[in-house]
């Protein structure tokens, strides 16, 4: 049985104002590109397929003709679960429809799918909640899989059926997963697991999540999972969260990200994006590797000297989408954010490095906000940073003054 492993489309996400669609519909495309080249079976989409709970009708359409692409017109199964990006709900509401061309769309952790049989003789043999065992047309043996989607940690432990701590609710989910793989994962057929959350090895090092990323490493969010909870059973595990391509661990067996199709931030600039082909046998080791994806435009962080410095760079880079640091001993007035502007239509932010006197660098950094201070004030040198070194007009001025004067009445 051969198995594709994706994950974190994100679709719908934006870089800044700038829409990405039209390179995640070519990125789909690829993607159902390389499910056909290396003819396989099933398809599973660990989480995170939108980017916001109500994602754009272009992004909703574009999930459902992907998906529809892959499955072949039913001939090959496509899984996916939620993401902490997707409404559960929302994923779950069109599989009524979706199950006749095999798509399997589980939203919760505790999902039930009904067996069923498609025409093209995809089949779900058995099921109980988080749990699919699935016959496809071409392949000998069948698919085992256990399947976690997000859920944050009051959902999981109300789930478990227990209200205790981190270190038990581990425990539980460990539990939970042993009691399915025990039941149904002997070495007679292909057996997986699929999550979207955060995996780790026990005292390992602790992966930066992606930038921009809705964390789920903290209070009220799904806690870490360790390599050694899952069952010895289980021969790979498909995992979405993190957006760069990434082994957690090879025991008890192959525990991977694939990573997201498209950079997503500038963080992920020099990453190589992914998808992980799979190809499993009962009772055996997995073999396993990934291809590379092409599509979408790469994301760029360059530091310049001056701004004549940055535009000829520019200007031979119409490729890329960048973030440009310039070091000057000044704000960057309108005349020169203008000529960064002409110079290149890609441009997602511009960040003077100051450079003082002294020699010692000040990077001029809007995010980095000392709440301290006076709101007022703030405004001003945000605003400066925006627009120069001139100063907003009295009507702006008196306009945030309103804003202030509202919200603090509320």
């Amino acid at each position: 049985m051969k198995i594709l492993h994706t994950a974190d489309w994100h679709l719908g996400k934006k870089l800044d104002q700038y829409s990405r669609l039209e390179e995640q519909r070519e990125v789909m495309l690829e993607i159902g590109e390389i499910a056909d080249q290396q003819n396989v079976d099933v398809v599973i989409i660990a989480g995170d397929l939108y980017d916001t709970f109500n994602p754009p009708a272009e992004a909703q359409d574009l999930f459902f003709k992907t998906v529809h692409r892959l499955s072949n017109n039913g001939k090959r199964a496509v899984i996916a679960i939620a993401g902490n990006h997707d409404m559960p709900e929302r994923i779950e509401a069109p599989h009524p429809l979706a199950e006749a061309n095999a798509i399997i769309l589980c939203g919760f952790p505790d999902t039930l799918i009904q067996p069923f049989t498609t025409e093209a003789g995809v089949k779900i043999i058995q099921s109980e909640p988080g749990f699919i065992e699935i016959q496809t047309q071409n392949s000998l043996s069948t698919l085992r899989l256990l399947f976690t989607p997000y859920a944050n940690e009051l959902r999981l432990k109300t789930y478990l059926g227990d209200d205790q701590s981190e270190e038990n609710l581990r425990n539980l989910l460990q539990k939970k997963w042993s009691t399915l793989a025990d039941k149904y994962c002997d070495e007679k057929g292909v057996n997986l697991l699929m999550a979207h959350l955060y995996f780790m090895k026990k005292e390992g090092v602790i992966e930066e999540e992606p930038e921009g990323e809705k964390s789920i490493l903290h209070i009220g969010g799904a806690q870490a999972i360790y390599s050694e909870n899952i069952p010895p059973q289980i021969q790979y595990v498909a995992l979405g969260h993190l957006h760069r391509y990434h082994s957690i661990d090879e025991k008890p067996c192959p525990i991977i990200y694939s990573s997201s199709p498209l950079c997503y931030s500038f963080a992920e600039a020099d990453q190589i994006k992914k998808v992980v082909i799979i190809d499993a046998a009962p009772g055996e080791k997995v073999n396993f590797h990934s291809i590379n994806l092409k599509k979408g435009r790469p994301l760029t962080r360059k530091e310049f000297g001056s701004v004549e410095e940055a535009v000829t760079w520019l200007v031979a880079n119409q490729e890329t989408y960048i973030e440009i640091t310039i070091r000057t001993d000044t704000y960057l007035d309108g005349t020169a954010r203008k000529q960064l502007a002409d110079a290149h239509s890609f441009i997602v932010d511009v960040i003077p490095k100051i450079i003082k006197s002294e020699g010692e660098a000040n990077i001029v950094d809007p995010f980095q906000i000392d709440d301290s201070r006076d709101l007022n004030a703030l405004f001003i040198e945000y605003f400066k940073y925006k627009n120069g070194p001139e100063e907003p007009s009295e009507n702006i001025k008196s306009l945030l003054r309103e804003v202030i004067s509202q919200n603090t009445e509320l």
